[in-house]
C-alpha cells in the first residue's frame, strides 16, 4: 500500500514497545472496533495483510465527505476493559495529544457491553459529533497537530484484578504466648502493579454539532500494556483507488434489465371494483 501512515503514528508505536506477553484470558477476538454512519452502518474496511503482531489490527477506511460517524465498541469477553479511544492523534475524552498509554482518559465497557462514541467529549453530558472534512477544517488541524492526521486509533486494557485478602493464620493450641503486632496484622498483601506536512486534500474529523451524551465516572485500573490495538487509516474514495486500495476498474455500471422479448405489454393497474364505487 502506498498510502503513508502518519510520522507521528510510526512514534507512537515506537513509544508502545514491544508486545507483552498475553495472558490467557484475552486476546484481540475479545474486543471488535468498527466506525458506522449515523444508520449504525460500517463504513468500509480493507485490512492489510495480518502482521506479525496478532495483537494489533490495520486496515484502510473510506472516508465520506462530510458525514458524521461514530465508533462503536464491542467487548466481547467476560470481564471489564478500558479503552482509549484517539482520533487524528487526539484523546477524544481530553482532546490533549494521544500515546494510547493506560494513565490517559478513557471508556470502560462491562462484559458484553457494545457502546458507540459519536465525538469529542465536551462536558459530562456532552460531545461533539465526529465527522469527515479536510485536515484543514480538522479539531487536531485547529490545534497545529498534523502528525497522526487520518487514523481512528483504539487500544484496549485489561483491569488489574486487586489481590484476595490473606485468610488469618490459625495459632497451634499450644502456643499460648500474645501474638506480636506483626502477628495481628497478618502477613503483608503483595505490592500493587507498578503505575507507570499539513495536507489540505488528506481528511481528518471535525469538531462538529454538539448532542446529549450522558457519561459517569467509574473506577478502573489499567494494566500497563494493551491487549490489543486497531489502527483504522481513513482517506477518501478517489485517494483509494489511486493507491489501488480499492480495484475501482471493476466497479462499472451495472446493466439495464434485460426481459424475455421486445413486447410493450407491461403490467397494467389493478381493476376497479365497481360494486365499491357505487357504495
Amino acid at each position: 500500500m502506498k498510502i503513508p501512515w502518519p510520522a507521528g503514528l510510526i512514534a507512537l508505536l515506537m513509544l508502545l514497545g514491544p508486545t507483552a506477553v498475553l495472558a490467557q484470558r484475552l486476546d484481540s477476538r475479545d474486543i471488535e472496533v468498527e466506525v458506522v454512519n449515523d444508520r449504525g452502518r460500517p463504513f468500509p474496511q480493507y485490512p492489510l495483510r495480518r502482521s506479525s503482531k496478532p495483537t494489533i489490527y490495520k486496515a484502510h477506511l473510506e472516508a465520506v465527505r462530510n458525514s458524521n460517524y461514530s465508533i462503536r465498541i464491542r467487548n466481547r469477553s467476560d470481564q471489564r476493559i478500558g479503552v482509549v479511544i484517539a482520533v487524528d492523534g487526539r484523546n477524544v475524552i481530553s482532546g490533549s495529544r494521544s500515546n494510547l498509554r493506560p494513565d490517559e482518559r478513557m471508556y470502560v465497557l462491562e462484559p458484553g457491553q457494545r457502546e458507540t462514541y459519536e465525538g469529542w467529549r465536551s462536558g459530562r453530558n456532552r460531545v461533539n459529533r465526529f465527522y469527515f472534512t479536510d485536515a484543514g477544517d480538522s479539531y487536531a488541524g485547529a490545534w497545529g497537530d498534523y502528525s497522526a492526521m487520518g487514523v481512528v486509533a483504539v487500544a484496549a486494557f485489561r483491569e488489574v484484578v486487586p489481590y484476595p485478602p490473606p485468610r488469618p493464620q490459625p495459632q497451634p493450641w499450644s502456643d499460648s504466648r500474645e501474638p506480636s503486632s506483626a502477628e495481628r496484622r497478618g502477613p503483608g498483601a503483595p505490592p500493587a502493579a507498578a503505575q507507570t506536512p499539513r495536507m489540505q486534500s488528506a481528511p481528518g474529523t471535525g469538531y462538529g454539532e454538539s448532542e446529549w451524551s450522558p457519561s459517569r465516572r467509574v473506577e478502573f485500573e489499567a494494566e500497563r500494556r494493551p491487549f490489543a490495538r486497531f489502527f483504522l487509516k481513513y482517506a477518501w474514495r478517489d485517494t483509494l483507488c489511486r493507491e489501488r486500495v480499492i480495484d475501482c476498474d471493476r466497479e462499472r455500471p451495472r446493466p439495464p434489465n434485460r426481459m424475455w422479448d421486445e413486447k410493450d405489454d407491461y403490467a397494467p393497474p389493478p381493476p376497479r371494483d365497481e360494486r365499491r364505487e357505487e357504495w
